[in-house]
């Protein structure tokens, strides 16, 4: 069946302004449930950590605990990537977006139900490796369709700006997830929000994933999808033509190596482990620590629709580059000066000597956060974010063929967030764990808060210098065939 608001040509630059918008919501809207079902886990590790691993075992060890699961959801999205891709390149856009959703959803949920380590032991946390690997998967099928869903109905000429709203989602279900377990959380006693109120943010998963399957449900199939299928041009293997293909598989690799890698670090490192660091490092009250980050981010949701668009008219790639150079440069001065402002710090007051003559012992002060410029700082974290992750779904799109775009496009964005980027919180904070554990006086000791930087600040360096040599800085191309 086809969709009768697209034109017969089926020229995506004839696609009516009501109909990408329609297309926008519905992928939107779904994308954004599923990253809000990814990112509760993350959100409550240090809650959750014990729940798995019993409430007797050291904090550091739980939180390591529930990250390394948290993190398996990560290593499982290119398998998905890869399984999805192949059936959204072969049955349909439409289709992979439901099941991947209804995966996602029914894993979330079951999250919220699982015994305690205290109850039942290891098979606590064998059940939750289990349901993250369900979500790994059903995620690594989702960003893909989504970018490439709204792409195919988007004008060539204006690609970037619309994929950017896709872009939006990820951003957005992070401050979902931060907003219910807020909510949740001042709503009861603190003991029971430890005890089983976490539990409650994992459910309601559930009511918004009916409504996104509803919604989405009312969509059509791909326009640049129908036409290929119906000219039988639609791949009989994508795996084959993906990447056994010369060509196809360079540009799979810069995809990965040039972009999507470095923008996987700069994501997880501006939003994630920034809202880890500073409860878990700097001990900020998680009220405290939400509004820094919900703040930042909503203050920066305009600018990827911005960088979206402004690729339109001067190129994804000067864009992408200049966003990982600055993460490379930055990040660690910026982490060093949201340490300065946030508590709990002391100041010492010299010792004085009084009218008698006696001395005076010197006096600590704690120092309360100053979350105005704690905020202001991780927004320019966030703007790193919105100029990397702003143009990559267009330039993805653009990179690729309509008959493998969805399994040549999922692939490397998902190894590159999904392996490079997702680790971020698990091997930061282990590094962060080792440097504390060298001689006093050490290099890494005097800097263990801020040693995990080091992970992100490589990984964005590298793939800047493979981008700026290998990338090719397209914009407003064809993509009908």
């Amino acid at each position: 069946m086809t969709d009768p608001t697209v034109p017969a040509a089926h020229d995506n630059n004839a696609v009516s302004t009501g109909t990408i918008w329609k297309v926008i919501t519905a992928s939107s809207v779904g994308t954004v449930i599923e990253w809000y079902d990814f990112y509760i886990f993350g959100s409550l590790a240090a809650i959750i950590g014990p729940v798995l691993f019993g409430s007797q075992g050291k904090p550091e060890e739980t939180l390591l605990g529930a990250l390394a699961v948290f993190g398996v959801g990560f290593i499982v999205r290119p398998f998905g990537a890869v399984v999805f891709g192949r059936i959204g390149d072969m049955i349909g856009r439409k289709y992979t977006f439901l099941v991947t959703l209804l995966m996602m959803g029914g894993a979330t949920v079951a999250t919220g139900l699982v015994p305690s380590y205290d109850k039942i032991g290891w098979v606590a946390p064998a059940i939750v490796l289990v349901l993250r690997l369900f979500q790994g998967l059903a995620l690594g099928g989702e960003y893909g369709g989504a970018a490439t869903y709204v792409a195919e109905y988007a004008p060539d000429h204006q690609r970037g700006y619309f994929t950017s709203f896709i872009q939006i989602t990820a951003t957005a279900g992070l401050v979902l997830s931060i907003l219910v377990i807020v909510l949740t959380k001042k709503a009861m006693p603190e003991a029971d929000f430890k005890t089983w109120g976490w539990r409650i943010p994992f459910l309601l998963s559930g009511v918004l994933i009916i409504a996104s399957y509803y919604i989405r449900q009312q969509l059509h199939e791909s326009p640049l999808f129908q036409k290929a299928k119906a000219e039988g041009k639609t791949s009989t293997s994508p795996l084959r033509d993906s990447f056994l293909n010369p060509v196809n598989r360079r540009l799979v690799l810069i995809a990965l190596f040039g972009a999507t890698m470095g923008q996987g670090v700069v994501f997880y490192t501006s939003q994630f482990y920034a809202y880890s660091f500073m409860q878990n490092a700097l001990k900020l009250d998680l009220i405290d620590a939400s509004i820094v980050l919900v703040v930042s981010m909503v203050l920066a949701t305009p600018l990827f629709v911005y960088f979206g668009a402004l690729s339109d008219r001067i190129g994804r790639k000067r864009i992408i580059m200049t966003g990982l150079l600055c993460a490379a440069l930055f990040t660690v001065p910026l982490f060093y000066g949201i340490r300065a402002y946030a508590g709990p710090l002391t100041e010492v007051a010299p010792a004085t000597v009084n009218a008698a003559g006696q001395a005076v012992a010197a006096v600590q002060q704690a120092l309360s956060p100053n979350l105005p410029m704690m905020t202001l700082l991780t927004f320019c974290l966030v703007l790193f974010v919105t100029m990397v992750y702003g143009p990559i779904a267009a330039y993805l799109v653009e990179l690729f063929p309509t008959k493998v775009r969805y399994t040549s496009l999922s692939v490397p964005y998902h190894i590159g967030n999904g392996i490079f980027g997702g680790f971020v919180p698990l091997v930061a904070t282990w590094i962060t764990v080792w440097a504390n554990t060298q001689p006093a006086g050490t290099l890494f000791k005097e800097h263990a808060m801020l040693a995990g930087l080091i992970y992100p600040v490589i990984i964005a360096a590298l793939c800047w210098m493979i981008g700026s040599a290998l990338m090719k800085d397209l914009r407003n191309v064809r993509i009908m065939d």
